[in-house]
């Protein structure tokens, strides 16, 4: 059994469903759902085999995010 590691995962909810992705791996990780408890799963999922695919090393961000914030700013476009 192999050790645990925890992700920071964004959980974004859309009109058709939820959105999830992790913070410091490389590459693009995505999971989905209609609820948050299953776009959470398949993200862990998603974690799980792109991990497998490419080995841990190759897939981590040399610095692990220490927090993460949501913040709304105003663009002129």
């Amino acid at each position: 059994m192999g050790n645990v590691r925890q992700f920071k995962i964004i959980v974004e909810k859309h009109p058709d469903g939820y959105v999830a992705y992790p913070l410091g791996l490389k590459g693009v990780v995505v999971g989905e759902g209609d609820t948050y408890e299953e776009a959470l799963a398949d993200v862990k999922s998603a974690i799980q085999f792109h991990i497998e695919t490419f080995g841990l090393d190759d897939v981590l961000d040399e610095a692990p995010v220490l927090e993460a914030f949501v913040a709304e700013t105003g663009v002129t476009i």
